[in-house]
């Protein structure tokens, strides 16, 4: 599916949170990689954000 700019900001920036929090992360990242937006990039790259977006 492709994604505005502005919706992708959204996605990332509401996993990281997630994340941040303590979400379980769904990708295998390397130990080097602690800021929660890399790691949710990572997540969006594999298409494994659990987040569904719904355009009107």
């Amino acid at each position: 599916m492709k994604y505005t700019r502005f919706e992708k900001a959204r996605i990332i920036g509401a996993r990281a949170l997630q994340i941040s929090y303590g979400a379980p992360v769904l990708v295998d990242f390397p130990e080097s990689m602690i800021d929660p937006i890399d790691v949710a990039l990572l997540e969006f790259e594999k298409d494994l954000i659990p987040i569904t977006v719904v355009k009107d």
